[in-house]
């Protein structure tokens, strides 16, 4: 919620949208079951949003405030390849319309205005490479496929304040990868 609209009271939309989050938050195991009902209870008695953010201030989630609410930028490509690195400035919200095209985004050096970045594919036998920096996560679970592979070798929860990645849309006999760069995890393991 949005912090200066905190004493404004709680709509059954708000109520709604924090009782997502906990669900999520149980499939993710943050929560067991007991806390999970326990939160709930709170929920529905809350009548703040102030009171809304309490249940949810120890779960990392997308903020209803980081989500994009601009026109979405619009890169349209067919049987080419398109290609966003290093220092490129990257929209709170891409749309991805490509036909038999190779697509590869960058984020390792990429300048990001929001920590959240929302990405619309429309895609027909295509793929698509999303390479993110190591602490930054991915959700592709709004990603429709027909004959399509959709593979995520990277974390799915949003940690706060770190670069998190939501693709939604379709893909047809093409494939989407969220990975980090190679050699990520044997830096990790080297310390």
């Amino acid at each position: 919620m949005n912090s200066e609209h905190a004493d404004f009271r709680a709509s059954d939309a708000d109520r709604a949208a924090v009782t997502k989050i906990l669900e999520h938050a149980v499939g993710q195991g943050m929560l067991s079951l007991d806390e999970y009902a326990e939160r709930v209870d709170v929920v529905l008695r809350a009548r703040t949003r102030r009171a809304l953010d309490a249940v949810i201030a120890d779960i990392p989630h997308v903020r209803h405030d980081q989500i994009a609410t601009t026109e979405p930028e619009v890169v349209k490509s067919w049987m080419s390849s398109v290609s966003r690195k290093g220092p490129w400035q990257v929209p709170p919200h891409l749309r991805l319309i490509t036909r038999m095209c190779s697509t590869r985004l960058d984020f390792t050096s990429a300048v990001v205005a929001r920590p959240v970045v929302h990405i619309d594919v429309d895609d027909h036998l295509s793929s698509t490479e999303l390479i993110l920096p190591d602490g930054a996560s991915a959700d592709l679970n709004g990603i429709t496929n027909v004959g399509s592979s959709i593979d995520v070798k990277v974390t799915t929860n949003p940690p706060s304040n770190r670069l998190h990645v939501v693709v939604k849309g379709r893909v047809r006999f093409g494939s989407v990868t969220a990975r980090h760069p190679f050699g990520t995890a044997f830096k990790r393991m080297l310390g």
